[in-house]
């Protein structure tokens, strides 16, 4: 008999499962459940999750290249993405969890990702993959309209630029951080072949690489 708590969650995600027992198992976390639990069904769901995702990149995207898919994709998989969904869905609600988590359990992000994935592994399995991937879909499609948008930082840009014309990668230089440990300051320069040095700073080492990086190739009008 389908318990009441799962049937909201079928009418949730539109999908009537023919084994409800598989669904209720896509929600069990380990620390519920040690031996029965929804480890194999997230590996499943993230290779279902991988497929359908990719493919429908590449259609969608017939002329982009590989890199810049591969961003697309990394964007659209990724925990925050999968945690946003799972919280739409409403997956805080079902998933089951033993007392150790029970204070993260609405808001832990791998938790409900993990989730997310553990759910589609079920759909798969129960009704195939055309179902899941309408699910997919219907769930993602926000994001998939805003990978229409491509943004690549500076340092993979001049990375690409300089790769392309010179066959060398930008040579970059780490300066000591300044200011107070709670606020440190990073200096970081950079240069490519037949440029000037330019520095940037920034929060992190990443985002003063960031901010050099885009300097450069302000100057070079890439």
């Amino acid at each position: 008999m389908k318990s009441k708590k799962f049937l909201y969650l079928e009418k949730a995600i539109g999908v009537d499962f023919n084994d409800f027992e598989i669904l209720k198992t896509s929600m069990i976390h380990k620390s519920y459940n040690n031996n029965v639990n929804n480890e194999k069904l997230e590996f499943l769901g993230d290779r279902v999750l991988g497929l359908i995702l990719s493919y429908t990149l590449l259609k969608t995207y017939p002329d982009e290249k590989e890199g810049i898919v591969d961003k697309k994709f990394a964007n659209l998989v990724n925990k925050k993405t999968c945690y946003q969904i799972s919280k739409k869905i409403g997956l805080d609600k079902y998933i089951l969890v033993g007392d150790s988590q029970k204070k993260l359990e609405k808001k832990n992000e791998k938790i409900l990702s993990d989730g997310l994935e553990a759910l589609i592994g079920a759909i798969f399995w129960d009704q195939g993959l055309e179902v899941a991937e309408k699910f997919i879909k219907k769930n993602w499609k926000e994001f998939l309209d805003k990978s229409v948008i491509t943004v690549i930082d500076s340092k993979t840009k001049l990375q690409e630029y300089s790769l392309k014309k010179y066959k060398q990668l930008p040579n970059y230089k780490i300066y000591k951080q300044s200011g107070p440990k709670h606020k440190p300051t990073f200096k970081a320069e950079v240069e490519i072949k037949n440029s000037k040095k330019y520095l940037g700073t920034g929060g992190s080492k990443k985002i003063a690489e960031q901010n050099a990086a885009n300097k450069l190739i302000n100057d070079l009008k890439i």
